[in-house]
């Protein structure tokens, strides 16, 4: 049950391994991309339909025909790897093993939807998988296995979802063996270490730079590859695709602009530090490199404050 791409190699590897049967795969409905609003199956869709295995989509998986199809498998093991919708108790009930989740943070942090987001945007050194059971409170059931992952300043949303989707499939294939001869050791997550990783809303996209210029760089690669950071530079709504710090300190006002030349901008944070904009996308026009924005756009000077938080 999954449907990112993030899920695709743990069904990928399932596939692969002579001691498992994929009987059925459950992933969201079609939806309409880029302009053209094209209907688009999900990847994890895909990968299914390539090996003819049986696919279920339902709008609304409670009460649906699909759930009754689903339990009538009667399936063994149920796994989930960001699929996107709660999956009622009558279904859980309906494996035989367990169901369980890959779930991509260290439980009990960053329970729900967004959880590689918000590793980045915090600025979190290191972060990882947790395999677990599913129960009808959101990533809250008992924890089968865990493996630990470091970020770096490199990283982003996407590199690390590609990251934690190999280490979760890998995870995934050793904790298996154990769950099916009944001798894993589940422990409980500890409810006073919670927090929770919902998911990005459109306010939250927004870059504020009366910030450390740090907090702003985390952003920028904690939204990238989506949904996209953005700001607004000289009255034009303008996305932050990537970023890297400078070491230079510096006494301008956030938001001002610290160095500007042919290849190179650099803008402060509220802390003396800069932040270096490597790709940038205007309102209305294609994403570009910084050299390219800066050939034909950047009406502004060093010392300019740029950009106010209205």
């Amino acid at each position: 049950m999954g449907t990112p791409v993030f899920a695709v190699n743990i069904l990928e590897a399932l596939l692969q391994e002579a001691d498992y049967e994929v009987v059925a795969v459950l992933t969201q409905p079609d939806r309409p991309v880029g302009r053209k609003h094209t209907l688009t199956p999900s990847p994890v869709k895909a990968l299914a339909q390539e090996h003819q295995l049986p696919i279920f989509q339902p709008t609304k998986l409670s009460g649906s025909a699909e759930m009754d199809q689903l339990i009538a498998l009667e399936p063994d093991i149920m796994i989930t790897a960001a699929y996107g919708q709660f999956l009622p108790t009558k279904l859980l009930k309906a494996a035989k093993i367990g169901a369980i989740n890959v779930h991509a943070s260290l439980l009990p942090k960053y329970r729900g939807g967004a959880p590689i987001h918000y590793a980045v945007m915090n600025g979190d050194d290191e972060t990882g998988v947790s395999i677990m059971y599913m129960i009808k409170e959101m990533d809250a059931g008992d924890i089968l296995s865990q493996a630990r992952l470091p970020i770096t300043d490199a990283d982003t949303t996407g590199t690390m979802f590609e990251k934690l989707s190999l280490l979760g499939r890998d995870l995934l294939l050793q904790t298996l063996p154990d769950l099916i001869a009944g001798t894993n050791q589940a422990w409980p997550q500890n409810q006073a270490e919670v927090t929770f990783a919902p998911t990005i809303k459109p306010e939250e996209e927004v870059i504020d730079f009366n910030q450390p210029a740090r907090t702003i760089f985390n952003k920028i690669r904690g939204l990238n590859p989506f949904p996209i950071a953005h700001t607004t530079i000289n009255g034009v709504r303008t996305k932050l695709i990537s970023a890297h710090l400078v070491d230079e300190t510096n006494q301008a006002e956030a938001g001002t602009v610290v160095l500007k030349n042919k290849h190179e901008l650099w803008i402060a944070g509220n802390d003396g530090h800069a932040v270096a904009i490597d790709q940038i996308q205007p309102a209305g026009k294609a994403v570009m490199d910084i050299t390219a924005y800066l050939n034909g756009h950047a009406n502004f000077n060093e010392g300019d404050q740029v950009i106010t938080n209205e």
